[in-house]
């Protein structure tokens, strides 16, 4: 069986594919000092815990994290007794082109997105990812990466408001009843619901003119169902989009062979 890791700014999600479906998905915080063996005992305690046996023999990596890829290298070697893919590094074949400036370092999230986007969904994609930051992907015909934007994400600018603002409170985002507040904490709803609307509707729109052909916009991350509801932003909606492209890559590594590495 295959774990596949994504590691992000915020969180670092473990799903275990057995070759059809993930069977089993846990989530913890993301911490560059853990080492290879709490991370072991956390994940067999839970696999444990839903009668699962330890038999991985494959594990990827997608870290947006440098520091946290040693440790969970390590632990692929010494409890699984593999040596694991790492996306964006030389011997971790993708099956898509990377289209950008040379010398341009593209975050493996961002790859693995646009992999599980193409083969699920086809080409002319727009990728839209709220995690820590809220990323646009341009997906192209053949299913290379083109590029994209890069904007704060949606609790992150939320914390940067609370912080710059002392006066202002911590908030859940949500769909506010109206767009006109009547007290503090609904103007902030609205301005971070609405103005995230707003962004999502611009950078879409002008990618889609300058790509030239029309694009399906494909979203993902937990907040994306939210912003569904204040428009019509998204053609289609993947919780599972960045461990499907995971799955993709391994595959793809499998089929293509050690010579070809």
């Amino acid at each position: 069986m295959l774990l596949a890791i994504d590691c992000g700014n915020t969180n670092t999600v473990f799903s275990i594919w057995n070759g059809t479906d993930f069977i089993a998905t846990w989530r913890m915080a993301t911490s560059h000092s853990r080492t290879a063996d709490e991370y072991y005992v956390w994940l067999t305690t839970l696999m444990k815990s839903q009668h699962l046996t330890a038999d991985l023999s494959e594990v990827i990596i997608s870290s947006t994290v440098p520091r946290v890829v040693f440790n969970l290298r390590v632990l692929a070697g010494r409890y699984f007794d593999c040596r694991p893919l790492v996306v964006g590094r030389p011997d971790c074949l993708l099956p898509v082109d990377v289209r950008v400036d040379a010398g341009t370092r593209v975050g493996p999230d961002r790859l693995v997105n646009t992999v599980g986007a193409f083969d699920r969904f086809g080409g002319d994609l727009i990728v839209v990812d709220f995690g820590t930051a809220t990323t646009f992907d341009a997906v192209d015909v053949d299913g290379a990466y083109i590029g994209g934007v890069i904007a704060p994400g949606v609790n992150l600018s939320l914390e940067a408001l609370h912080q710059a603002a002392a006066a202002l409170p911590h908030i859940d985002v949500t769909m506010p009843g109206q767009v006109i507040g009547k007290n503090t904490v609904d103007c902030m709803q609205s301005g971070v619901f609405w103005g995230y609307v707003g962004l999502v509707k611009e950078i879409t729109t002008r990618i889609r003119e300058e790509h030239g052909r029309p694009m399906k916009v494909i979203a993902t991350g937990g907040l994306a169902p939210l912003f569904q509801q204040g428009d019509m932003l998204f053609d289609d909606f993947d919780e599972s989009l960045t461990m499907h492209g995971l799955t993709v890559i391994n595959n793809y590594n499998k089929e293509s062979g050690p010579n070809e590495h």
